[in-house]
Order: structure tokens, then sequence, then C-alpha cells
């Protein structure tokens, strides 16, 4: 796991978080949280799309232990990936957006860039 963030969970807890919340936002390609949460998805989501852009079956396995659905992993490997062949790192952009209403905590938006 990146970072030394525990956002308030147990191991178990925090890695079955991060992983649904990467596969949700490579799906959506943007996605709002907190912006703690977003700068501990930014170097997984990033790792993800690299995997992609080796293209190969041991990068497709290796993405498939960490993502929770397949047609999340077959859209990264077949249309998110190529679009970043050119680009060798830097795939994800947060772009903080003020404070929630409920608990005054700071929210963000990360987005594919």
């Amino acid at each position: 796991m990146p970072g030394t963030r525990k956002l308030g969970k147990t191991t178990d807890q925090r890695r079955a978080m991060l992983r649904q919340q990467v596969t949700d936002f490579l799906d959506n390609g943007r996605m709002e949280s907190t912006v703690t949460r977003c700068k501990e998805i930014r170097p997984l989501a990033e790792k993800m799309i690299t995997l992609g852009k080796k293209g190969d079956l041991a990068a497709y396995r290796k993405a498939m232990t960490f993502m929770t659905r397949e047609d999340v992993v077959h859209k990264v490997f077949k249309e998110i990936a190529p679009s970043y062949m050119e680009r060798s790192g830097g795939y994800t952009r947060i772009t903080r957006t003020g404070v929630r209403r409920g608990d005054a905590a700071e929210t963000a938006m990360i987005e594919l860039v």
C-alpha cells in the first residue's frame, strides 16, 4: 500500500475500499472524494494504467488480482491505456473542490488527464 495514511480503517477494510474506489474511478474516469483518499487512489490507478500499457497476459492477470471487475480491467487495457502510450506518467489530476457541508472535510475531484 502506498503512503502511510490509515484513513480510519483497519488494513483489510482500507485495502478493500481502495480496490473498489480505484475500480470505480477507472470505470467512470472521474470521482469526487476527500483529498486524502484521492491522494491514496492516484498511485494505485496510475499503476493499473501502466500495467495496461504493457498489455501482456501477466500484466492483465496482475491487474485482475487488484481490481474487482473484469469489464473494467478490459476497459483499461483496450481503451484507457492505449490513449496514454506516448505519456510516461501523470495520468491523473486532483483538483480541490472545497469543503463538505456535513463534516467540513476537504473534498477533491480526481480525474483522468
